[in-house]
């Protein structure tokens, strides 16, 4: 949310980490809200639950469209919000993609 509506850089990260070696793909709809968006899951928490839902049944579902692909190592966010609310309703680790970065220059 921060990189795609905040500061208008949709695309740029997942290029750089495409460029890294790394299998990135994109959701259905990754441009509507996970559901965190500020105090929103506070203060809309059902409705916050709902969309969070759906965002991480899309990502789930977008990784294993193609008969051929690998079930996803983690899901990746530049939002710290969007961080937490998605790991709060998924096992599958949710990781800053700057901690991808990190990991290659190890």
């Amino acid at each position: 949310c921060t990189l795609q509506h905040g500061q208008q850089l949709r695309g740029q990260v997942e290029a750089l980490l495409r460029k890294l070696g790394f299998d990135v793909r994109l959701p259905q709809d990754s441009h509507i809200c996970c559901g965190s968006a500020g105090t929103y899951s506070i203060l809309q928490p059902e409705l916050s639950q709902r969309l969070r839902a759906k965002k991480l049944t899309n990502l789930l579902s977008s990784s294993l469209s193609n008969s051929q692909a690998k079930p996803p190592a983690c899901i990746v966010s530049g939002n710290i919000g969007c961080l937490a609310h998605l790991q709060s309703g998924t096992e599958l680790p949710v990781r800053h993609w700057i901690e991808l970065v990190d990991q290659m220059l190890r």
